[in-house]
């Protein structure tokens, strides 16, 4: 199971609204125990695609890069790759399939009409296939 801390999933919910129409991407930084992952840091990077970015989305090495540094730096564990899709599903594509990697999730932010609409997470399995990774809501404490 995937959980998001409310704060992170809000600055990478922003990026994909303020990146529409084009896709926008970025890293979600945590810890892991089991089949559970935690998401507590982000770190939004430049859609560097050349040419339409409204149906694709490439992180720069140099920005991969930097994000093993910075989790290797914060003591954390680079666990997911988020990117939007502007007017469709939040379901990956055959090019998001042949992109990913194995023990990546995938979190996929669907904007429709400039408005976030929904968001699911995937991960590959040993048939290098997509599966969707279930997102638990994190509940705040205000108390």
């Amino acid at each position: 199971m995937l959980q998001i801390e409310p704060n992170i999933e809000q600055l990478m919910l922003d990026d994909a609204r303020q990146a529409f129409p084009d896709e926008c991407c970025g890293f979600l930084f945590g810890k892991e125990e089991g089949d559970d992952r935690l998401l507590t840091d982000i770190m939004v990077v430049n859609n560097s695609k050349e040419g339409d970015k409204r149906r694709r989305f490439e992180i720069a090495p140099r920005d991969y890069l930097k994000a093993e540094r910075y989790a290797e730096k914060t003591g954390q564990t680079l666990l997911a790759v988020y990117h939007s899709h502007p007017s469709h599903p939040a379901i990956p594509s055959e090019h998001d399939r042949v992109a990913a990697q194995p023990f990546f999730s995938y979190i996929i932010v669907s904007v429709q009409n400039g408005k976030i609409d929904h968001t699911r997470s995937w991960r590959l399995n040993d048939n290098q296939q997509f599966e969707e990774e279930i997102i638990n809501e994190l509940v705040v404490d205000e108390g």
